[in-house]
């Protein structure tokens, strides 16, 4: 069964007060980068598929959408929400096959999408989840440069290891 997390990204960005100080400082662009990054590692992470869906809502043109090291970036077309297009990916997905998950703190969204089959995640508990995962990865990665180097000569025979070292020497 696959694993869809679909995310409403302006809404994380306003959730997150790292992202929301960073809009502040830098810009919308630099925070929306910012989340993009983390959640590539935290799609990397868990093998999840993750979708972000960023309004485009006053922007004219056609719907974009990207992939960018395996994350789904989409951005709406002229006047579709956020919230319309992320309605129409629960709608239409494949609910015996997958499992979707929407990520928002619009109890509306909630709502609707909890309606058509998906299970919602706050933003909160999404940047706890984030955070739960990286800190897991770290423990992972410090656990590791703990054990000791194994080399090839490590799994040798000693008997194989010995003939390879007269003829390094010879």
């Amino acid at each position: 069964m696959r694993d869809v997390l679909i995310i409403d990204g302006y809404n994380i960005i306003g959730a997150w007060g790292e992202l929301r100080k960073l809009v502040k400082q830098d810009g919308l662009e630099e925070a929306r980068d910012l989340l993009i990054e983390k959640l590539i590692e935290y799609q990397a992470s868990t093998g999840r598929e993750v979708y972000i869906v960023f309004d485009a809502y006053k922007v004219p043109g056609i719907r974009q959408q990207y992939t960018q090291k395996q994350l789904h970036i989409l951005y709406t077309k002229q006047d579709e929400t956020a919230d319309e297009l992320i309605e129409k990916m629960v709608r239409v997905s494949e609910k015996y096959t997958s499992q979707i998950y929407v990520a928002t703190s619009d109890f509306t969204e909630q709502q609707i999408t909890f309606g058509d089959g998906a299970l919602r995640i706050t933003a909160r508990e999404l940047i706890q989840e984030i955070d739960r995962v990286k800190k897991k990865v770290r423990e992972r990665v410090a656990k590791m440069e703990q054990q000791p180097k194994r080399t090839l000569g490590d799994a040798l025979d000693p008997g194989i290891s010995k003939i390879f070292e007269i003829w390094r020497r010879k």
